[in-house]
């Protein structure tokens, strides 16, 4: 059976402010960071607070679906090098692509204990991103081009590291970071290097 026009156009109408909540939002705390006010965000939407509140009960829920959605944009980045000829070249370019996806979005640094990360699906994005990661370590691992020591897991919170190092200096130096990703992967090819001092954690919780 056909669901008649009138049917289908609150929907479409639901999916498309959605959409533009969460590309207003998105923008605005790449912006000025997780502060940014749910009047703010609703306004460069053009819609009412009443809207905002109706797909996103909370400020963190929202920021959890940003989250997701960038959190899939990196895995689907790394599922593409996985298979890359160059395995070191694949990490590196890996590594590139997250680190100037942080340093381009102030938001991302700050959602760093926040209760979004504790949401299921965001928890879920997280793993894979992990499991992608580790995967591509793992191949430059196995081919002998960076240390046996490194895992997926000190290669994700690198990009974090990288990012930190230079935020302070971000306003006026804002691709400063690629010198220490250079220096953090020159480090992370030191063959001869000694063990790696201290152990891994079980696991990556970010949620504080």
């Amino acid at each position: 059976m056909t669901t008649p026009p009138a049917a289908r156009a609150p929907r479409s109408d639901a999916l498309r402010n959605r959409q533009r909540l969460l590309s207003a939002a998105a923008e605005a705390f790449a912006e000025q960071g997780t502060e940014v006010t749910i009047a703010e965000i609703a306004q460069r939407a053009g819609v009412g607070k009443g809207t905002v509140f109706r797909h996103f009960p909370t400020k963190d829920d929202l920021i959890a679906a940003i989250m997701d959605e960038l959190i899939g944009g990196l895995v689907a980045n790394g599922r593409k090098l996985i298979d890359a000829a160059d395995p070191a070249a694949a990490l590196l370019e890996f590594m590139t692509t997250g680190i100037e996806l942080l340093a381009a979005d102030r938001g991302l640094c700050e959602v760093i204990g926040r209760p979004s990360l504790q949401q299921a699906a965001v928890q879920g994005g997280i793993n894979h991103l992990c499991d992608v990661v580790e995967a591509l370590t793992d191949r430059a691992r196995r081919q002998g081009v960076i240390r046996s020591d490194i895992t997926g897991q000190d290669v994700v919170l690198l990009l974090a590291g990288v990012r930190q190092t230079t935020a302070p200096l971000a306003a006026t130096q804002p691709q400063l970071w690629r010198r220490y990703l250079a220096l953090v992967f020159d480090g992370m090819r030191a063959l001869d290097a000694p063990t790696l001092p201290y152990p891994l954690p079980n696991r990556l919780d970010f949620t504080g």
